[in-house]
C-alpha cells in the first residue's frame, strides 16, 4: 500500500508539472516565430483582398523592408489567380516608423 502512494504521488508530480510547463514552452516558441512583419503581411493580403475582389491569393513573399527617414516601407509580393489568370501583385506598406500609421500603400502587377 505504501509503495502506491509513493507511485502515484511521483505519477501525480510528474504528471502536473509537465502539464504546466508544457504549454508556457510552447506559448514561447510561437512567439519567437512571428517575425516582426507578420503585421503588415495580413494588412498587405486584406488591402488586396479588397482590390481583387474576384482573386485568390495562393502564395506571398516578404521581400523585405526600408527605412528612410522616419518612415518604413515593408515590400511584398503575392501571387493572385482568377479565374484562369495567375499573376503577381507587389504591395508595398510605407507607415511611420514611430506610430505605425499607415502613410501609402501601393500596388504594381507583374506577370511573373
Amino acid at each position: 500500500m505504501r509503495l502506491l502512494l509513493i507511485l502515484l504521488s511521483v505519477f501525480l508530480l510528474l504528471f502536473s508539472t509537465n502539464l504546466e510547463a508544457f504549454p508556457v514552452q510552447q506559448i514561447a516558441v510561437a512567439e519567437k516565430d512571428i517575425p516582426s512583419y507578420a503585421k503588415w503581411g495580413r494588412m498587405a493580403m486584406k488591402e488586396t483582398q479588397a482590390k481583387y475582389p474576384n482573386a485568390d491569393i495562393i502564395d506571398y513573399l516578404h521581400i523585405g523592408s526600408e527605412t528612410k527617414d522616419s518612415s518604413t516601407i515593408e515590400k511584398f509580393k503575392l501571387w493572385l489567380k482568377e479565374n484562369d489568370k495567375e499573376f503577381g501583385v507587389f504591395i508595398n506598406i510605407e507607415f511611420n516608423s514611430e506610430t505605425e500609421k499607415v502613410i501609402d500603400i501601393t500596388f504594381r502587377e507583374s506577370s511573373n
